[in-house]
């Protein structure tokens, strides 16, 4: 039966308005796409919440239209349920709450949530409840606390990615169910998630068919064990990161379809010359190599060379490495990136021809491989793109032949002996994003051509000789995030453009000459600024409080900076460094400054003009180490809430106007190392510790110039057990939550007051002088043998100068003067052989000074004031069982000049002052000009024969005394 014309025509209308109809209609639940919605409210949008790329997905979410056309959201055509969701890079910033309306999506089967900032938030246990998922992606996301034993329903997971969240947790317990439960996983990344108590034989109930396993960075620990051959699909291994020992097992030679092999940063994991061969002989697939810091000390750099053809990256940086370097390794036919930088035994000679034509990345830093830069080898470079020659054996004709590597991102040049100015044509790198220039020797100003670099992202020219005004042309670079001009000789006003640069996020002018006042900044993206040692003036810019992503702030030593601190500076949430120092500040302290920020590691105002009192709200669980307030006008008392710094390791309160009893409550601090409470209007029984390992930390205690009185802590003394074990690391004392911020301290050392603006963490400090301590010297202080200077002068301190210092055998400076101590000077104090300074003045001191190669160095200061003593120190000759040794009977006390006819015996003299070397001139100078009495010429025979040691046994002088 045919159609008729108006039939077929009803038969197209009709099919019309169904399409019309269908089309019409949305594809998307309504349930799924209100979920959405809500979601998307529930967050804001910020650029620093994702770092590595940029794409606001959720902008593209508009109600009334279908949620399956959204971007990034994957459905189910037939049922309009969400199935998949990929927000990477979505800058999202918040909470993710357990009730978001994301886990209303009960479809999901892929989740994407990588690279947004989810503001420390819990993976909530809901995430158990998709149970369809086969993707679940969190890395890189700012999640924090356990990881929930719910993921391990997720059975269906083929990719698993928790990775890169620093404060995220999984304990050996719930790994192990992860494991066994989630047997169709094929990848697992839980790189940088907190995993200390795991072991490496857990992984071995990780399913066989894993095609890529990554764990870096997860604190695992322990020796590898040799059935990680069992693995026979691995394409993707990383461990780096961890605390693995002993040597790698032969059975990876079994993982012959790896790809990618990464065991570097184990720094006790070793790698035998036999295995190495293996893995050449074995892993014919391997691409990526990479095995920084794990030792290869015993490895032949020769055997690189027998490495697969397919190899194209090679990281072998700090393993020990010694010999010549085999320069025929470029005849790989596909190594793009080779990394051998920290290996200081490495010699040899970088070859100029036979180089991989495809090389792209090239680190020779801090290795001895000679670097001939000529033309032979700039023109065999030409697809580099990476080049590090950091502290490196460059010879060259001509720096600048280097701007012919026009394909270069990163060049970095630093720590080398390059000198004259920069090469202006380093302005034809125009892909350069990385350019770092610093510990040279350049000098003259920045050339005007680095404007042209318009995509340099970091720029580091410090430690070098330039000079002049920062140039504008560096206005241009609006990509701009690092600028390091530090420790040079720029003057003049800071430019107000760099604080006009949109993406700048570090700032570093310190130690130039730069003054002025500081501009108003632009824009909040700052993270990090520091303009210390210059000479600037005016007040903080209140634009500087708006930064809200600011770690560091340093102004420290610009003595014209004046004007108050304004509280708005606790609006900095995320600072770990503030440094005001020696500036002049005045003002109150912020009282918010104790409870402002969790984050805060170092808070130092010290040497300014600051009133009023010290902050009493200083909160738990913060992360406080370094407190310095020393210099200022502060009154009151010490607050008891700073027990809550757990973490406060220098405590710093010198030179103010406090006025308190003895903080014993800083005694429970577990990690103090260096407290000074010097100067202030403390006074009080200072009587022991209260609790148990009191101050046992302690390697710097200084209460000196106070009000203290009663006998010497004894208690205390006994429980200092840093000042009893020397360190032998001569590191510098710095941050550990910040460990770019080295401490400084304000102190008296060796009788001279100095600012460290280092400070060794050799140094072990015992200052209580000028209180009004009374009583004896415990011999209980000999036990502190690590001391290098000890201080109890200008006290009412009475009896003995106990044997027991005898002990302190790292004693650099004693001083007990100004006391009220009685007796001899003990024998035992000869024997300290670093003793430089000795002041035992103004004491009530007798009989004769000990003799020694450091007690003749002293000059009579170090004794006077002390009538009783005798010796040739004091230009005081002893009598009866006190006479020192003088000169035989047949010296002619009238004649000086049979003294000096022998020049040696000159010599002998001042051979004798030592280090009182000027002392012994002037008296050598008083000897020639002037008639000498008795006493000195028997005085300069007694040095002369304790300095030679004549054979005679026993040789009586003229007044009866033997020699000793």
């Amino acid at each position: 039966m045919g159609f008729s014309p108006i039939s077929s025509l009803s038969f197209f209308l009709f099919l019309f308005h169904f399409h019309s109809t269908i089309s019409s209609s949305h594809f998307c639940a309504h349930d799924q796409s209100l979920s959405l919605l809500q979601f998307k409210e529930s967050f804001s949008i910020r650029s620093s919440a994702s770092d590595r790329c940029q794409h606001p997905k959720t902008e593209s979410w508009k109600e009334g239209t279908d949620c399956c056309s959204w971007d990034g959201v994957t459905c189910d055509m037939k049922t309009g349920h969400v199935t998949g969701l990929d927000l990477a890079c979505s800058m999202l910033y918040g909470t993710l709450h357990p009730n978001s309306t994301l886990f209303s999506l009960h479809h999901l089967q892929q989740l994407d949530l990588s690279d947004n900032d989810f503001n420390s938030s819990h993976i909530s246990s809901r995430f158990g409840q998709f149970s369809n998922l086969t993707l679940l992606n969190l890395n890189y996301s700012i999640f924090a606390g356990q990881v929930p034993s719910e993921i391990t329903h997720l059975s269906k997971l083929v990719s698993l990615d928790l990775s890169q969240n620093d404060d995220l947790s999984l304990e050996p317990i719930s790994f192990d169910k992860l494991v066994r439960n989630l047997t169709n996983l094929r990848e697992l990344d839980l790189s940088d998630v907190n995993m200390p108590l795991l072991v490496p034989s857990s992984l071995m109930n990780l399913s066989s068919s894993l095609s890529s396993l990554k764990l870096n960075y997860c604190g695992l620990q322990g020796k590898l064990l040799s059935s990680m051959g069992k693995f026979k699909h691995l394409q993707y291994l990383d461990l780096g990161g961890n605390n693995l020992t002993g040597s790698i097992p032969y059975d990876f030679e079994q993982l012959t379809e790896l790809v990618s092999l990464d065991l570097s940063i184990n720094f006790y994991l070793s790698l035998e010359p036999i295995f190495f061969d293996k893995i050449v002989q074995n892993l014919t697939r391997l691409r990526d190599l990479i095995l920084g810091y794990v030792n290869m000390s015993l490895v032949a750099p020769s055997s690189l060379t027998n490495l697969s053809s397919s190899l194209s990256s090679l990281s072998l940086w700090g393993c020990g490495l010694q010999g010549k370097f085999p320069g025929y390794i470029f005849l790989l036919p596909n190594l793009e990136s080779l990394d051998l930088s920290y290996n200081d035994g490495l010699t040899g000679l970088f070859p100029s021809t036979n180089l991989s034509n495809v090389l792209s990345r090239l680190d020779l830093s801090n290795t001895r491989i000679s670097v001939y830069l000529e033309n032979d080898l700039i023109s065999n470079l030409k697809s580099l793109e990476y080049m590090s020659l950091r502290n490196c054996n460059i010879i060259m004709s001509d720096i600048a032949l280097l701007s012919n590597l026009t394909q270069l991102i990163n060049l970095d040049l630093s720590s080398n002996n390059f000198s004259g100015q920069i090469p202006s044509s380093f302005g034809n790198l125009t892909q350069l994003t990385y350019l770092d220039l610093a510990s040279n020797n350049f000098s003259g100003q920045i050339p005007d051509s680095l404007g042209s670099l318009v995509n340099l992202s970091y720029l580091v020219l410090s430690n070098n000789q330039l000079v002049g005004r920062i140039h504008s042309q560096l206005n241009t670079l609006s990509n701009l995030q690092y600028l390091y001009l530090s420790n040079n000789l720029f003057n003049g006003t800071i430019p107000s453009f760099l604080f006009a640069l949109p993406s700048l996020q570090y700032l570093d002018l310190h130690n130039n000459n730069l003054i002025g006042n500081i501009s108003e900044l632009q824009h909040d993206s700052l993270e990090y600024l520091d303009l210390s040692n210059n000479h600037l003036h005016g007040p903080i810019p209140s634009s500087i409080f708006k930064q809200e992503n600011l770690r560091v702030l340093i102004l420290a030593s610009n003595s014209k900076l004046t004007g108050e601190i304004s509280s708005s500076i606790c609006k900095l949430r995320y600072l770990r460094v503030m440094d005001l120092s020696n500036s002049s500040f005045s003002g109150s302290m912020p009282l918010c400054l104790g409870n402002f920020s969790n984050m805060l590691s170092v808070l130092h105002l010290g040497m300014n003009n600051l009133q009023g009192t010290i902050p009493s709200t200083f909160s738990k669980d913060n992360s406080l180490e370094y407190l310095n307030l020393n210099g200022n006008e502060l009154e009151g008392k010490i607050s008891p809430s700073i027990i809550n710094c757990t973490m406060l390791e220098v405590l710093d309160l010198g030179n103010n106007k406090i006025e308190d009893a003895f903080p014993y409550f800083l005694e429970t601090l577990p990690k103090l190392q260096i407290l000074v409470l010097k100067s202030n209007k403390l006074q009080g029984f200072v009587k022991g510790p209260t609790a148990h390992n009191s101050f046992s930390k302690l390697q710097i205690l200084d209460i000196s110039d106070n009000g203290f009185s009663g006998s010497l802590p004894i208690g205390y003394f006994n429980s200092l057990e840093a000042m009893m074990a020397s360190d032998q690391n001569m590191i510098y004392m710095k941050a550990t939550n910040y460990s770019s911020y080295v401490y400084s301290i304000e102190m008296t050392w060796k009788g001279v007051e100095i600012e460290f603006p280092k400070i060794q963490s050799t140094i072990r400090i015992l200052d209580l002088s000028k209180n009004n301590f009374t009583g004896e010297i415990p011999k209980v202080i000999g036990k502190l043998k690590a001391l290098q200077q000890l201080n109890l002068s200008h006290n009412s301190l009475t009896g003995h100068i106990q044997s027991s210092l005898g002990n302190l055998t790292n004693l650099e400076s004693l001083d007990l003067s100004s006391n009220l101590l009685t007796g001899r000077i003990p024998t035992q104090l000869g024997g300290l052989t670093f003793l430089a300074i000795l002041n035992l003045s103004h004491n009530q001191l007798e009989g004769r000074i000990p003799s020694g190669e450091q007690f003749n160095t002293f000059n009579p200061s170090s004794f006077e004031g002390n009538l009783g003593l005798c010796g040739f120190q004091v230009l005081k000759e002893c009598y009866g069982d006190e006479a020192p040794s003088l000169l035989p009977s047949s010296f002619d006390e009238g004649d000086g000049s049979t003294l000096f006819e022998d020049g040696f015996r000159w010599k002998a003299v001042t051979m004798g002052y030592g280090c009182g070397f000027v002392f012994g001139v002037a008296t050598g100078y008083i000897v020639f000009r002037t008639k000498k009495p008795s006493w000195f010429f028997r005085m300069v025979e007694d040095i002369w024969n304790l300095k030679i040691k004549k054979k005679k046994k026993k040789n009586v002088s003229r007044y009866g005394a033997r020699r000793n």
